[in-house]
């Protein structure tokens, strides 16, 4: 009998390594057959730049890989049978795709498969009338003054926790993570501004939450990579490999975010919600579930809350956790930021006081840092949060450029590549230089389809003014009692491949008291 199981099994395996390899070889054959006939199609197609092959290759330092080639071509074609990836870092292209012909373009059918088991049927991954119905309802909770007086209280309260801790480190003399405190203190203020929830991760107290945390961005990682991976679906299937870790990873997420959705939705029936905070974004959608019941299941507001938490916390932390590695690679840019901030609040409490000074800043106040947005906003266009963004045709199509898009390609915009054209920016678009958004002492915005940091057109950002005033709010509060320095001076900028632009391995910094 064991012998006869034996046999079985073997056979099994032979009979799954041959279709495996009949699989692979007709893949190959379906790819250069393709790759031959784009190849030979009229010259008013972009130029081939190579196969997504490519991308595999250079996939831990991708975007700059996008970078070299957009320096060749602001337009070019990577060929991904069935269909082609269409990139470009032209303004006009970009213009084009998300604002003048944006019906034309979706997130299409392929984004939605690669991008559902993390974010589901979220507003990122989504068209239609469920991208609609969220933004809608997004859009009333962010143009209310209650939530933007709420989180401006929530942001200056994390902030003077978040100048403790490193206030701690300074005394000691200890290295510590920027990173790591920056994405608790960003993940704690998204769930209590966006969900009405209290974490605290910063003080180290919510192991729950940290955890959630670390699945959520190895989760991001994963589901990436898979743009790379033609087998994904295949591992997916055999539940191995990094695929088994994303199950685990999104098995610990949703037991989390269904325990926060009970949570919240017994505070709402027992009245126990802090009245400043009623009418966060997901009691809205909780009770837009109430009226539609058929349509916004417990999955759906699982999906929102994914969305909405990776907007505010990810986008927020990231970049300034890159604004303050640019800060110690430029000290004096790190001087004069500081200097305003000491202008900006002059007459503003107590400035000896960590936590009396954080919330002592007003909007007033931080309106008054032009150069500090101006720095935050450099930041972002050398590090956007994120770097790529894709569509897909819906039909066949003309860039201003000339170039024809057929319906299926897909077309990504490239963010991080823009930021480094010369053709953009000028000669130094590579260098940091906040002046380059000052004028006559203020700060002067630049066309949303050159500056593409918060999206732009129909789907641009609703939490961009959130994110600046979260931003300013912490940098001020940690600036006007600290100076940063690299625990390693010759580090250079290094990003995890991702949705999102984490910094490689950490942003380890040194913090010293400054005069007050």
């Amino acid at each position: 009998m064991a012998s006869l199981l034996l046999h079985l099994a073997f056979y099994l395996l032979k009979a799954a390594l041959a279709g495996l390899l009949l699989c692979v070889v007709g893949w190959i054959l379906l790819f250069i057959v393709f790759y031959v006939k784009e190849s030979i199609q009229g010259s008013n197609r972009p130029p081939i730049a190579g196969t997504v092959f490519h991308l595999l290759i250079h996939f831990n330092a991708v975007f700059d890989f996008q970078t070299a080639v957009a320096r060749r071509h602001k337009t070019f074609r990577l060929i991904a049978p069935p269909h082609s990836d269409i990139y470009t870092a032209d303004p006009a292209n970009v213009e084009h795709v998300l604002k003048t012909n944006f019906s034309k373009y979706s997130k299409g059918q392929g984004n939605y498969t690669v991008m559902r088991d993390l974010f589901g049927d979220g507003i990122f991954a989504v068209d239609g009338e469920k991208w609609r119905h969220q933004r809608k309802l997004a859009s009333f909770e962010f143009s209310a003054r209650v939530l933007r007086d709420f989180s401006s209280v929530v942001f200056r309260s994390t902030a003077a926790k978040l100048a403790q801790k490193i206030s701690d480190a300074a005394a000691t003399a200890s290295v510590f993570d920027m990173q790591d405190l920056l994405m608790k203190a960003t993940l704690d203020s998204i769930f209590k501004v966006g969900f009405g929830v209290e974490l605290d991760t910063l003080s180290g107290s919510d192991e729950l939450g940290a955890r959630f945390s670390e699945a959520f961005d190895d989760a991001n990682s994963i589901v990436f990579w898979r743009y790379v991976d033609v087998l994904w679906k295949v591992k997916r299937r055999l539940d191995v490999g990094i695929e088994a870790r994303l199950k685990r990873n999104i098995k610990l997420i949703d037991d989390f975010v269904f325990q926060l959705i009970r949570r919240k939705r017994d505070q709402m029936n027992n009245g126990e919600e802090d009245k400043m905070s009623k009418g966060d974004i997901l009691s809205r959608f909780i009770l837009a579930k109430e009226k539609e019941p058929e349509s916004t299941s417990d999955s759906y507001l699982r999906d929102v809350i994914l969305n909405f938490m990776m907007a505010g916390k990810d986008t927020t932390a990231n970049t300034l956790t890159w604004f303050f590695y640019l800060l110690c690679k430029h000290p004096s840019i790190q001087e004069k930021v500081a200097a305003e901030v000491e202008d900006a609040t002059k007459a503003e409490g107590n400035k000896s006081d960590m936590a009396e000074f954080a919330m002592s800043l007003t909007d007033e106040a931080i309106d008054k840092m032009q150069y500090l947005h101006a720095a935050l906003t450099e930041t972002l266009r050398l590090y956007p949060a994120v770097p790529v963004d894709g569509k897909s045709a819906d039909e066949d199509d003309v860039l201003p450029d000339g170039f024809e898009v057929k319906k299926g390609d897909g077309i990504t915009y490239l963010t991080y590549a823009m930021g480094r054209m010369t053709y953009i920016w000028g000669e130094d678009a590579e260098d940091f230089r906040p002046e380059r958004w000052i004028e006559n002492g203020s700060f002067k915005p630049q066309s949303p389809f050159k500056f593409v940091a918060f999206h732009a057109g129909p789907r641009s950002c609703l939490g961009k003014d959130f994110a600046y005033r979260q931003m300013k709010i912490v940098a001020a509060a940690t600036l006007r009692f600290f100076r940063f320095h690299l625990e390693d001076e010759s580090k250079t900028d290094r990003y995890r491949t991702m949705f999102t632009l984490h910094i490689r391995d950490g942003l380890p910094l040194l913090a010293f008291y400054r005069q007050i």
